[in-house]
């Protein structure tokens, strides 16, 4: 009785640990190796899109595990630009992060478009709308067109390939993995799904 009861674990065990874990293929996709910006820590990317309904969907979860997340973790958004009039938000979003905005702007922006019906994809209306929210349009419009910018735009387009996006809001871990939604099947498994894949690298 007793060999059969550790027979019984030695295969219940596996079983159980298997369940426990995620899928390669499944829940996240391993992808060539691309270098990252974070030194020593872990690097998260979210790429997301302003006027994406499933972004803003999850915007809430990944605000909250931003808050908590692990010490040796750095989270970067990057704006997925798959279209030449996304460059108009992506280019609004670096302009208020040079600014020092970004973290107070970030949820209104996304609550002006997915609930106000405001649909930002303009210059003149981010412009806009930036000033009613206190932003100092001239300092704002000067970050826009800067250099500084156009490098970070650049950079943001050149992601998209490597990183396999092909649609948003997509998570990438430390350059080797990438998971979204649709793998994943909720965005709180989402978020189970990318702590995984940090422990992993953290191994």
């Amino acid at each position: 009785m007793k060999k059969l009861l550790i027979f019984t674990l030695l295969i219940i065990s596996p079983m159980v640990l298997q369940a426990a874990g995620f899928k390669e293929g499944v829940d996240y996709k391993v992808i060539a190796a691309q270098a990252t910006d974070s030194g020593d820590k872990i690097e998260v990317q979210e790429f997301f899109w302003y006027g994406c309904p499933h972004c803003f969907a999850f915007e809430p979860t990944i605000a909250a595990w931003n808050k908590s997340k692990p010490a040796n973790v750095e989270f970067i958004r990057v704006p997925a630009i798959f279209r030449p009039d996304w460059e108009v938000q992506a280019r609004a979003y670096y302009a208020l992060k040079n600014m020092g905005l970004i973290e107070d702007m970030h949820g209104k922006i996304f609550t002006a478009i997915h609930k106000d019906k405001n649909r930002l994809n303009k210059k003149q209306l981010i412009v806009d709308f930036l000033e009613k929210n206190g932003v100092d349009k001239e300092k704002f419009l000067a970050e826009y067109s800067s250099f500084s910018v156009d490098g970070m735009v650049r950079k943001a387009k050149r992601k998209l390939k490597p990183y396999q996006i092909q649609g948003v809001p997509t998570v990438a871990v430390n350059g080797k993995y990438i998971t979204s939604g649709s793998m994943a099947g909720s965005y709180e498994r989402m978020i189970k799904i990318i702590n995984y894949l940090i422990e992993k690298e953290s191994k």
